[in-house]
């Protein structure tokens, strides 16, 4: 039986944008916010890290700002894009500190987790 691949979509239902590629991001290192079955962490939501961000990050228990060579992670720094997982995200909102979304390059499963109109308020690429 063959497989069938569909052409992942973003938030506004067109085709998933890069979100990008220095540093290489996404779940599976292609510089999109894919997701799929191994995805636990629904890497979906394509953010630019701000330095108030990194640090609400780190302070819940996830550093990326560190580099961490091993593992050919280079640290982020403010003004990179980053895929997200979406319920951190959502938590970063609640606490004011939400960085910019690049909706075209975020994934629709996002909205399982993240109100649209949420995305959209801190959308820098809407026209």
């Amino acid at each position: 039986m063959a497989v069938e691949i569909t052409e992942a979509v973003n938030v506004l239902g067109e085709a998933l944008e890069t979100c990008g590629n220095d540093p290489r991001t996404g779940f599976y290192r292609d510089g999109c916010c894919n997701t799929g079955p191994d995805d636990l962490g629904q890497h979906t939501v394509c953010t630019v890290v701000t330095e108030d961000f990194l640090a609400f990050s780190k302070a819940r228990g996830n550093d990326l700002s560190t580099p961490v060579p091993a593992f050919g992670f280079p640290g982020l720094r403010p003004g990179d894009s980053w895929c997200l997982c979406a319920a951190r995200w959502q938590e970063a909102l609640e606490a004011d500190c939400a960085p910019r979304v690049k909706l075209r390059a975020t994934h629709q499963a996002t909205l399982e987790v993240c109100e649209l109109a949420d995305l959209k308020r801190y959308a820098i690429d809407l026209n």
